[in-house]
């Protein structure tokens, strides 16, 4: 610890409070106008809590906690449920605000600054104490005095000025980073479908249409759910390939979704294979994702269909060709459903492939620029 530093405990620097259980308030009781009653969904904005999301109580309810009438600087944070340990700042006040028993409020004392104790909350060093005190089998819950013990090693004022201005201009620096990060691949996504567009709209003489399932050797659904049980998952098993597990082109796998060899073995005809399209069939349509080598012997989940191209067919032709945004319409055209929309097989087998009478997709497949996948699902 450096010299002037000092070890304190977040209870010897700061008030904390939250509220006292839910005093029979109901969101029954939530009002079109009054006090501002916040949730952890206003923390879900950057460093400043964001009121957006804040529903309304009536004056009745907000005056009988006045322990949790929020002021500016007052540092929230997460202690219920699924965003536990998320915090957030309070900036200008719109109007008078309270808390849900979700939250915690922490208001810094003299030897403290706001900012300071934010980033100190939020840093991965505190995070990792809030993971390890997570208690609560169903509804993980931090308890309000695990918070009011936590180490803090406070330097004196000025430095923690200095401080929280390094790190808002290095955050800020990242935030710019990320918004021109995002306006590349919004300017790359524009590109691909471009050259998409030149590649299947400008056709030379003799093209020809044919439905998908004309260049595939199957195109095929994954298994019922009838056939798999909570009981043939996993932790370390054979990936199940669901929507979900298509990110950007690419398939990955997820840890909670395998199954054993012994389930497999039972579900042999729907096991991928090396160059095998992976297509969403329900949610967002039309994600796909080409099998690599080291994919082949996964298993396609209930949420996809998988194409088997024929030999003279290019795989990521095919692929590219599913993905942009045109086909992508027409399979929602082509798909059903109130709540979410689902793809049927026949509809993805008869979508309308455009090919040179060639059947030359390697070279076509050789004028898409398949290296911008980052912005595509």
């Amino acid at each position: 610890m450096k010299e002037g530093w000092k070890k304190k405990q977040l209870g010897e620097l700061a008030e904390l409070r939250g509220r006292i259980g839910w005093r029979g308030l109901t969101a029954k009781e939530y009002t079109e106008s009054g006090p501002l009653f916040l949730s952890v969904h206003s923390l879900n904005y950057g460093d400043y809590v964001d009121f957006r999301d804040a529903f309304h109580i009536s004056e009745e309810r907000y005056i009988e906690s006045p322990e949790i009438m929020i002021q500016k600087d007052d540092v929230l944070i997460c202690k219920d449920g699924a965003g536990i340990g998320k915090v957030g700042i309070i900036g200008e006040l719109p109007d008078r605000t309270t808390i849900n028993s979700s939250l915690l409020m922490i208001r810094s004392g003299k030897d403290i600054l706001p900012k300071f104790l934010y980033r100190c909350l939020e840093s991965p060093y505190f995070q990792q104490i809030v993971n390890s005190r997570l208690n609560g089998a169903t509804t993980p819950h931090l308890y309000q005095r695990d918070i009011t013990e936590f180490p803090v090693y406070l330097p004196p004022l000025p430095e923690q000025r200095r401080i929280v201005e390094i790190l808002d201009e290095a955050f800020d620096g990242i935030a710019t980073a990320k918004a021109n990060t995002e306006k590349n691949l919004l300017n790359a996504r524009a590109l691909f479908e471009s050259q998409l567009n030149d590649v299947f709209t400008q056709r030379g003489e003799g093209w020809v249409e044919k439905p998908l399932s004309g260049f595939a050797q199957s195109v095929s659904t994954g298994p019922f759910g009838s056939l798999l049980h909570k009981s043939d998952y996993v932790s370390d098993g054979v990936p199940l390939v669901n929507p979900i597990n298509i990110v950007n082109g690419s398939i990955v796998p997820d840890a909670n979704k395998m199954i054993d060899p012994t389930t497999k073995q039972r579900l042999q005809s729907y096991v991928l294979q090396q160059g095998d399209i992976i297509v969403g069939r329900r949610g967002e349509i039309g994600r796909c994702a080409v099998v690599e080598a080291e994919q082949a012997g996964w298993v396609c989940g209930t949420g996809c269909f998988f194409i088997r191209p024929l030999q003279s067919v290019n795989s990521c032709f095919l692929a590219n060709l599913i993905r942009s945004s045109s086909y992508r319409e027409q399979l929602e055209r082509a798909s059903s459903g109130a709540t979410m929309l689902n793809l049927s097989n026949k509809a993805l087998g008869e979508l309308r492939i455009p090919v040179k009478p060639s059947g030359d997709t390697d070279g076509l497949a050789a004028t898409i620029p398949v290296g911008m996948r980052p912005p595509f699902r």
